[in-house]
């Protein structure tokens, strides 16, 4: 099981970004106290998506999450909806799957099952 992933983020893009993750049904969930203030955690099962606070954020060109949604149309209506952009990508293993980026513009892809096996 992957626990965590880590993005880095700039502060003015935290609720934003917060939103976004909402979108694909992770909810906010709060970080040991050692580290409340510079980061921020939101969670859906047992995974959980770290923000970190920083003014100078690095965003991978191509590399990005992966998450398996419940209802893969509805989730990319309500990302469009709420005007982010999404990009349909080849059904590699016969399952819909695209990309969409965050507010502080790390990829994210939105698979409606998993690779088999």
């Amino acid at each position: 099981m992957l626990q965590h992933v880590a993005h880095e983020t700039r502060s003015g893009d935290v609720e934003a970004v917060l939103a976004f993750w909402a979108l694909l049904g992770f909810a906010p969930v709060e970080p040991p106290p050692s580290l409340r203030g510079r980061t921020h955690w939101v969670q859906r099962g047992g995974t959980q998506i770290h923000l970190l606070v920083t003014e100078d954020p690095v965003v991978p060109p191509s590399g990005h999450a992966a998450i398996v949604v419940e209802d893969h149309e509805a989730t990319l209506q309500a990302l469009r909806a709420a005007g982010h952009a999404v990009e349909p990508r080849a059904e590699h293993w016969g399952a819909p799957r695209a990309f969409a980026t965050d507010p502080s513009g790390h990829v994210v892809e939105v698979m409606a099952a998993p690779p088999p096996g």
